[in-house]
């Protein structure tokens, strides 16, 4: 059973102006992880626009990633929802080369703790893959307590949760209650460093779309220790990364992605791009951030 640890990243889908993929965009910015030092790739989390993404545009765009990876980067990919008997088919012929699956806990129905843990034990019974969990509260509706997040953690194929609460004490106690090898995975780009310092076992970010080079350097540093460059990296991302989620995400970061030459800005509605100053500031950050790179 592979565990996922270290800097990961969570892929933004690039667009054409017109709204279509832009898979020579996607293939880059996969070129440009596997060189910058990221540890694993996720493939259509909310960072990638998934709600906006047909079906066969997600097969299309893993299909893309897996080619251009070639077996270099575990592969994580996103498979969640609130109809948990629907999410059966999709776990139904995966290509080979997907090393495990990001399952957000349902969103709006609000389902309560024990519905929770029906959904998680039931969509692990669809797959022999591992499964990291994803809580985030701010976009579902509903926490995943702690208490519930290690009675999934002892299911067989549930390795790991990414948490994304931004409740430090909630991760902290997790992480100190959890069974050997479960991994804690930090969900805010932010906390990423203090929560490894706290023992969590690296990240699925946002940032690292735009910066790979330094915000690994700052998740490896903090993985051996080096809390002097690990807090130095940090705080080097720490107003980008405040940036990035200003107006939403991924609108701050593909305006950093855009700087880097390898996308256009564009996102597909709802989501609305971001305003001419928070753009400029971005881009003056970018600039900065670029020239130590």
């Amino acid at each position: 059973m592979k565990t996922f640890k270290g800097s990961g990243v969570a892929l933004v889908t690039p667009f054409q102006t017109d709204g279509s993929i832009d898979f020579q965009a996607l293939q880059q910015l996969v070129s440009l992880q596997i060189k910058g030092g990221t540890d694993f790739l996720v493939v259509q989390g909310t960072t990638g626009e998934s709600p906006t993404l047909s079906q066969d545009e997600k097969r299309k765009v893993l299909d893309t990633v897996l080619e251009v990876n070639n077996g270099q980067l575990p592969i994580v990919y996103g498979i969640g929802g609130n109809n948990t008997a629907g999410l059966a088919v999709l776990f139904q012929n995966l290509p080979s080369g997907v090393d495990g699956i990001l399952s957000v806990s349902p969103y709006y129905n609000k389902p309560i703790q024990k519905g929770i843990v029906a959904h998680f034990k039931q969509v692990a019974s669809f797959t022999d893959l591992p499964i990291i969990l994803y809580n985030v509260p701010g976009r579902t509706g509903s926490n995943m307590s702690v208490e519930t997040t290690l009675e999934l953690a002892e299911i067989q194929n549930v390795v790991a949760v990414k948490e994304a609460s931004g409740n430090m004490e909630q991760i902290m106690d997790i992480i100190r209650q959890r069974k050997p090898g479960f991994g804690v995975l930090s969900g805010d780009d932010n906390l990423t460093m203090p929560l490894i310092a706290a023992g969590a076992d690296g990240v699925i970010s946002v940032v690292a779309n735009a910066f790979p080079e330094r915000f690994s350097q700052m998740v490896h540093a903090s993985m051996e220790g080096n809390l002097n460059l690990a807090k130095e990296a940090h705080y080097d991302l720490f107003n980008v990364t405040k940036m990035f989620f200003e107006e939403g995400n991924p609108g701050g970061v593909k305006v950093a992605l855009a700087q880097r030459g390898l996308m256009q800005e564009t996102m597909r509605m709802p989501l609305y791009p971001v305003s001419e100053g928070l753009r400029s500031r971005i881009q003056a950050e970018t600039k900065r951030l670029l020239s130590g790179i």
